[in-house]
């Protein structure tokens, strides 16, 4: 994390976009998942290790989008990260997606941890807490 929040660069591929060479919608999402798990392994939680050694695991509960400007093939773009709220079993996340200055998509994202098996909420591990 940096005081700009934790950054990710993602360069648009043709397999991102529609006919007309927009990012389609959905793609964007994973733009943000990706960004996300690069944020929790930079912090060293890496995601296999929790499921493993906790029993749980990181699920998306709820996405508010706001799409504001198309991106396109071969954009270099940035997702910005930012923790919102961290709760005992959940945190919200800001994040958005630009390119250069402009900002493209933003959203807030609930994540749940639950358990690995039955998917039930849990407690977010003492030892991932404290990284955030």
């Amino acid at each position: 994390m940096v005081d700009a929040g934790f950054i990710w660069p993602v360069r648009v591929y043709w397999e991102d976009t529609d006919a007309g060479g927009v990012v389609y919608y959905a793609n964007y999402l994973k733009f943000l998942e990706r960004a996300r798990s690069e944020w929790l392994r930079s912090l060293g939680v890496e995601q296999t290790e929790l499921a493993h050694r906790d029993g749980v695991v990181f699920v998306v509960r709820r996405v508010e989008a706001d799409y504001h400007r198309p991106a396109r093939f071969n954009d270099e773009l940035r997702v910005v990260s930012h923790l919102a709220v961290l709760g005992r079993a959940s945190l919200e996340m800001d994040q958005a997606i630009l390119r250069g200055d402009e900002r493209l998509m933003s959203a807030r994202v609930r994540i749940a941890c639950v358990g690995h098996k039955d998917f039930r909420p849990e407690r977010i591990p003492d030892h991932v807490l404290a990284r955030f």
